[in-house]
């Protein structure tokens, strides 16, 4: 499953704090049986707008974060292959992010037929 999340009305602290945005990620992989194997962060704003991007890759695929600080937006993808619950865990960072202007699609990869 891959899960899409286009939100708005993000906090511009939490679009630039890296840091905190990673923290928050596995958290919620981790808390909803997911294997991490790798992350990586990055903070925005020397040659390009504000913003940050985290990536967590997972035993079972990865999540992204992508934030436009000034605007107050945040892309979240989580893709899981398995028996690991993406939308599990695009409600869990939901929730502890306190995101509530989201769109969400989700997509099921590799269906038979």
């Amino acid at each position: 499953m891959h899960i899409i999340l286009d939100c708005c009305g993000v906090p511009a602290d939490i679009c630039h704090d890296d840091r905190r945005l990673l923290e928050i990620v596995v958290r919620a992989a981790k808390s909803n049986d997911a294997t991490v194997i790798n992350t990586s962060r990055y903070r925005f704003g020397h040659n390009s707008p504000a913003g940050c991007a985290v990536f967590v890759m997972l035993d079972e695929s990865h999540i992204s974060v992508h934030t436009y600080a000034e605007e107050g937006k945040m892309a979240i993808d989580v893709f899981t292959c398995g028996n690991t619950n993406a939308e599990a865990i695009a409600d869990d960072l939901k929730t502890q992010l306190k995101l509530t202007g989201c769109t969400e699609k989700k997509l099921e990869r590799f269906q038979a037929g």
